[in-house]
């Protein structure tokens, strides 16, 4: 086995030592988060760190950036206290991977990458009207992240929209292969998913069971 040391790591250039970190973890969600500013001015931006924190309540939470390198998506979450996030498919990845670039704030992401703004009734935020899953939530709490400079925005699950071919199972999952949800790894690299296998609930002395 090759072993890597912080010694190792920390005499690695910037971007190969951000690389190497970041696809250590695994495959990460991919969504897109759509705000609004508090002139009207829509922001779109790609995150993969979404997580999910309860189900009763149903919390959402993701990592957050520092201020000075992803300001503008959790300023409008404060202004406004509501948010969409929405799956991406491959069909239109190339401009979901395009939100990552450092916009002004008084860009429209979505014009400008060539994504649709969506509005449902009753709700001020745009979703992505390409994407076959997403959900509103609205802001409850924003926890600093002292080592780093960052913060974890957890929110509630307000609203869900899913394409009607999409139906949950008789147990309530979600095939997200279905979708054509893809996921991430590292910084730059996405991945097609396929189910391997579903198992029923472990319990002790007792075998895997698929379901």
């Amino acid at each position: 086995m090759q072993q890597f040391t912080p010694a190792v790591w920390q005499s690695w250039e910037r971007f190969y030592r951000a690389n190497f970190i970041n696809s250590l973890t695994g495959f990460k969600s991919a969504s897109l988060i759509g705000t609004i500013n508090a002139e009207g001015v829509p922001n779109l931006g790609m995150f993969s760190s979404m997580v999910h924190i309860g189900s009763d309540p149903a919390l959402i939470g993701y990592i957050n950036r520092p201020i000075a390198a992803a300001p503008h998506t959790l300023a409008n979450i404060k202004a406004n206290g509501f948010y969409t996030i929405n799956h991406i498919h491959a069909n239109f990845l190339d401009k979901a991977h395009q939100t990552s670039a450092k916009y002004p704030d008084e860009v429209n992401e979505f014009t400008e990458v060539g994504l649709t703004e969506e509005y449902m009734d009753g709700v001020q935020v745009p979703f992505v009207k390409e994407s076959h899953i997403k959900y509103l939530l609205s802001l409850k709490e924003i926890v600093p992240i002292q080592l780093n400079d960052t913060f974890l925005v957890i929110g509630q699950l307000e609203q869900v929209f899913i394409d009607p071919s999409l139906r949950p199972t008789t147990d309530g999952f979600l095939h997200l292969d279905q979708a054509g949800t893809i996921c991430s790894n590292g910084l730059d690299a996405y991945y097609n998913t396929t189910l391997i296998d579903r198992f029923a609930y472990a319990k002790p002395g007792k075998s895997a069971e698929k379901l």
